[in-house]
């Protein structure tokens, strides 16, 4: 099925649709200077370009990913500069990696945690529960 061509500019519900995001969201990331600012009609209405939505995409992805607003401003910098190194597209990544890796292991240990109380608790009628006392202890 042949699709047909997108006509560009794109008021922004398109532009959020073609990029997966929400109209509030694609507001959002042009507050905080995510996106640049666009072209608006006569009547105050944002215009927004085929690269618009590709940023869109770039951000959305990223997010997708878990990296922050900050992380993301870096790798849209770096994307939009032609003439970056690799590596430090490579360490923004694995800075984000090892944050990662940390809170994964925090979660285990909550899970671990979670898991024993829940093992240890009755789950009866009596009024006895080890996972309240366990809060209540700490």
């Amino acid at each position: 099925m042949n699709r047909p061509s997108a006509h560009w500019p794109v008021p922004i519900g398109a532009a959020a649709s073609r990029a997966g995001v929400s109209a509030r969201m694609v507001r959002h990331y042009e507050s905080l200077g995510l996106l640049a600012s666009v072209a608006r009609t006569e009547s105050g209405y944002r215009q927004y370009g085929e690269a618009d939505v590709h940023t869109l995409r770039f951000i959305r992805r990223a997010r997708d990913l878990g990296f922050s607003i900050e992380e993301i401003a870096q790798l849209l910098g770096l994307w939009q500069d032609k003439a970056r190194a690799s590596a430090q597209v490579k360490q923004i990544a694995q800075r984000h990696i090892d944050n990662l890796e940390g809170r994964i292991a925090a979660l285990q240990a909550m899970q671990r945690s979670l898991q024993q109380l829940v093992g240890c608790c009755q789950g009866d009628e009596r009024p006895e529960c080890p996972i309240l006392d366990d809060l209540a202890a700490r």
